[in-house]
């Protein structure tokens, strides 16, 4: 095949190095045939000879003229005729409708039962067992708290009706000394009270001694008369002046009795009395608080070991629902297929077939249950030809399994995010996860086999089309060379949609024209290499600009940031480096995946989710 230098339309060269080596390939055969006893040397020598004689002749017929036929170069005749634009992807076959059994232990444990893969089981028969030696030792520990719990709960119960009743008498007890003291007040004060009875007694004492005065008065008056008409001794005159000094002893200290009663014994008694009220209503106020306080305390702490009680049956209860999920048994009769062997060949977290010994995880998938005969196929559309597929798109499905036989189906969902895993894998790759229902039963299709799926976009029974190859973009317009009788000439086409290996034209080619299938690239270097002048001569002046205004740390650390992304753009990894680091990656443990993952999500939030 001739290949084009330097951007020249000169294609002489390669036709004498083709005529040379045409040459060279019947001496061979030539020799092969006759089988002549030629010694090695003489022969070296002759196709020597013979192939400096031609590609001389070839130099010099192209010097003296550039014209050659179209068949020296590779090309196509344009041609008319149907038409399939496709989208072909490789995937798996999966039940449609099947029940999937996960790993629901807490943590990682270990397989110690697995029934073997292919077995058609009944609804209730057991598919899994898993270690339960620790749950059992957790559930004996948690049985003592829970009985710990109960008793704290019991306590709290009772605690808590004492304090209602403490709180009860002492508020009963602190109520009565308040409606105590306002009685004794009340008593004191009253019209008829202690005040004005202490008051009338110190009164009528006072009027009885003033009674008494008069009395011994008069009768000492009458005993001084007698005295002077000595009918009485002197004796007997100084016992009636005695006896009224006395009577007037007893008026004065009746007065001042009531004195103190009205100045200093009735107020300091009020005041005490009214204080006793006072201070009997406040006791019974902090009683009643007091009470309050010890009860809510009571109840709070009641609520506590209830919910502390009810949570440790609620840990009990778990445990032993973890017990009783260590055993896996069959919602619905079924055919067991593990989930490793169904899965993707790609990663999902381990490779590791499902078997006796094996750690699992929780939720992880362990064994697929389908419960129906239909079948779907799951593929992965890349991104160039998302736009392409559209859900109720027609499938032609061929399966690696069954040679000869073509399964047709329908396009049923297209995932609306790429496929995450491998978006982490790859970056730069982005799939699609994409179901496509197989019409029929599917008797003899099983989950896991291999298959190719056509996701058929348009058929033309009558269309214009050449390989893709001959399409050239020149200036973002597709071209392709048309021979013209004596060179390629470029022409520019309309084009519809392509299916990877033919692409059809819409304008500007006839059926029976002859294109080349291997176009001058240098046409569409040098438009590229103009674009990317002009490209690389903004971004600096951009960036120029940019680093002009980064006065301060942080715009520098986004400029650093923005080449070190210009850095990765430059560093995507092939095909070939990316199937080497998936290889490693599926040789890791689990511990090493996990670190690998963690790094590359830090990597990621340093870059502001750039990579």
């Amino acid at each position: 095949m001739g290949l084009l230098k330097g951007g020249e339309k000169d294609y002489g060269s390669d036709i004498g190095w083709r005529k040379l080596m045409v040459q060279i390939s019947k001496l061979k055969s030539l020799f092969s045939r006759t089988k002549l006893l030629v010694p090695a040397a003489i022969i070296v020598l002759l196709l020597i000879g013979i192939a400096v004689v031609a590609f001389s002749f070839a130099a010099g017929n192209h010097s003296r003229s550039k014209e050659y036929s179209a068949g020296d170069m590779p090309s196509f005749a344009v041609k008319r005729g149907p038409l399939r634009i496709s989208v072909t992807e490789s995937g798996t076959i999966q039940a449609r409708e099947q029940i999937i059994l996960k790993s629901e232990v807490e943590g990682r444990t270990t397989i110690l039962f697995l029934v073997e893969e292919g077995t058609v089981v009944k609804k209730g028969e057991l598919l899994v067992e898993l270690d339960s030696s620790r749950l059992l030792d957790e559930r004996i520990d948690q049985q003592i708290r829970v009985q710990n719990a109960e008793a704290a709960f019991i306590r709290a119960r009772e605690n808590l009706a004492v304090a209602e009743n403490q709180a009860q008498s002492d508020i009963d007890r602190a109520e009565l000394t308040f409606e105590f003291a306002k009685q004794d007040l009340k008593k004191y004060v009253a019209s008829e009270g202690e005040y004005q009875n202490q008051r009338k007694e110190i009164e009528s004492r006072i009027i009885l001694a003033k009674e008494e005065l008069q009395t011994v008065e008069k009768e000492l008056e009458w005993s001084r008369k007698l005295f002077e008409k000595e009918y009485i001794s002197k004796s007997e005159l100084q016992i009636d002046e005695l006896g009224v000094n006395k009577k007037r002893l007893d008026l004065e200290l009746a007065e001042n009795n009531l004195r103190l009663l009205e100045d200093f014994t009735h107020p300091r008694m009020l005041a005490e009395l009214e204080s006793d009220v006072k201070q009997a209503e406040m006791a019974l106020e902090r009683a009643k608080r007091k009470a309050k306080a010890d009860v809510v305390q009571a109840e709070a702490e009641l609520r506590a070991k209830k919910s502390e009680f009810k949570r440790q049956k609620d840990k009990l209860k778990k445990n032993e629902e973890q017990i009783e999920k260590t055993k896996i048994y069959a919602p619905a009769d079924g055919l067991v297929i593990y989930a490793t062997s169904a899965q993707m060949k790609h990663w999902r977290g381990s490779d590791e077939p499902l078997d006796e010994g094996r750690e699992v995880r929780e939720r992880e998938e362990l064994i697929y249950l389908p419960t129906a005969t239909a079948v779907k196929a799951e593929v992965k559309v890349h991104e160039a030809s998302l736009q392409k597929v559209s859900v109720g798109l027609p499938v032609r499905v061929t399966v690696d399994a069954l040679p000869g036989r073509t399964f047709t189906g329908e396009v049923v969902k297209i995932a609306p995010l790429p496929d995450a895993t491998m978006v982490w894998l790859n970056p730069d790759l982005k799939v699609y996860n994409t179901e496509i229902y197989l019409e029929g039963e599917g008797d003899n299709l099983r989950t896991g086999m291999s298959c190719r799926a056509e996701i058929i976009i348009e058929e033309y029974d009558n269309a214009t089309y050449v390989p893709v190859q001959a399409v050239l973009r020149v200036g973002a317009e597709p071209t392709v060379y048309v021979w013209s009788g004596k060179d390629f000439e470029p022409r520019k086409v309309e084009v519809g949609l392509d299916n990877n290996r033919m692409i059809r034209i819409l304008r500007g080619l006839k059926a029976g024209e002859t294109v080349l299938l291997t176009p001058p690239l240098a046409d569409a270097a040098v438009e590229q290499a103009a674009g990317k002048v002009a490209i690389e001569k903004s971004a600096a002046e951009n960036d120029k600009a940019r680093k002009a205004r980064a006065i301060d740390k942080d715009d520098e650390q986004k400029a650093d940031m923005e080449e070190a992304e210009q850095e990765r753009s430059k560093r995507k990894m092939d095909p070939e480096q990316m199937r080497k680091m998936r290889e490693k990656f599926e040789k890791m443990s689990d511990e090493e995946k996990e670190k690998v993952r963690q790094k590359w999500m830090k990597r990621r939030q340093q870059t502001g989710g750039s990579e």
